[in-house]
């Protein structure tokens, strides 16, 4: 399949249905390596040809528009799809997960990709990031399973407090949020639209490339129930990083952060997860925002 690359205004591709590979076009943009063919069966199984379109449209439209880099295109199975599969062994059956600053979607689509039973909440800030996932989530019919929301962490986090005091939300320090999105069917859900099963906490909040341990956890932990988890994947700086954010998080009201490993015997190398349990109410802010991350090359 060919993407073509034609300018909406501003010179980016513009927004709509995305091409996903039709049943009978036996010659895959991103073909899964052979050597990566059992792991995937593994953590994908019948699921795997749905794992696959979502392959193709972040080595295409996902490019196109900048939301991962042409140089992850060769590694979008290994460093990506079955790094983010891995951790569904840490997911309970039936689990509410808020994915934070989900970008491309990694983890969150993966997760609910892998995993039907879960429901899983994709918040991400940038409207060019979150119409694409909305995009996505109609594209391989994922609606049932997968929400995608408009709104920075700390944004959603004030909604839910605000909620459930009865309170009015209110304008953040800037005195105003971002422009709302049109509404439109499939499209990114609002603040202000958010439907009352969204602002529980949830079971489980995931991050991906997103900050370090001290602002994951401020952003991170006020989006879950207490005895929930926050599951930070990281690189190979993950024990440095629990060495000097530890007392932080706990500051933040979470438990000792644990480092895990997640796949081992699946995926080399296996994924390396930080896990943190909001154990009470802690400090709600952290510096800087979670719409403030680093680049998208390795989201």
């Amino acid at each position: 399949m060919t993407y073509r690359s034609e300018s909406g205004p501003g010179g980016e591709p513009p927004p709509g249905p995305l091409p996903v590979r039709a049943g009978g076009d036996s010659s895959p943009a991103v073909p899964l390596p052979a050597e990566l063919a059992e792991p995937a069966r593994t953590l994908f199984a019948d699921r795997l040809p749905l794992a696959a379109s979502y392959a193709e449209l972040l080595a295409g439209p996902g490019v196109l528009r900048g939301l991962i880099g042409p140089r992850e295109t060769p590694r979008i199975w290994d460093r990506h799809l079955l790094n983010c599969a891995a951790v569904v062994e840490l997911l309970p059956v039936g689990a509410s997960v808020v994915d934070v600053g989900s970008g491309a979607g990694l983890p969150g689509i993966v997760l609910a990709i892998a995993r039907p039973d879960l429901a899983v909440t994709l918040v991400e800030p940038l409207a060019r990031r979150a119409v694409f996932l909305a995009e996505v989530v109609t594209a391989l019919d994922l609606a049932d399973a997968v929400t995608v929301v408009r709104a920075r962490a700390e944004e959603l986090a004030a909604s839910r407090r605000e909620s459930a005091g009865g309170r009015r939300r209110r304008p953040g320090r800037s005195g105003r949020s971002a422009a709302p999105l049109p509404v439109e069917p499939g499209g990114p859900v609002e603040l202000a639209n958010l439907p009352a099963e969204l602002r529980v906490p949830a079971d489980v909040v995931t991050a991906r490339a997103v900050a370090p341990l001290d602002r994951l956890a401020g952003w991170c932990l006020p989006l879950a129930r207490p005895g929930g988890r926050l599951l930070a994947l990281k690189g190979a700086s993950a024990a440095e990083e629990v060495a000097e954010h530890a007392e932080a998080v706990r500051r933040l009201g979470g438990s000792p952060p644990v480092v895990r490993h997640a796949g081992l015997g699946v995926v080399d190398p296996p994924t390396t997860v930080v896990e943190v349990v909001r154990e009470r109410a802690g400090r709600t802010t952290a510096p800087g925002s979670a719409g403030g991350r680093r680049g998208s090359a390795t989201r």
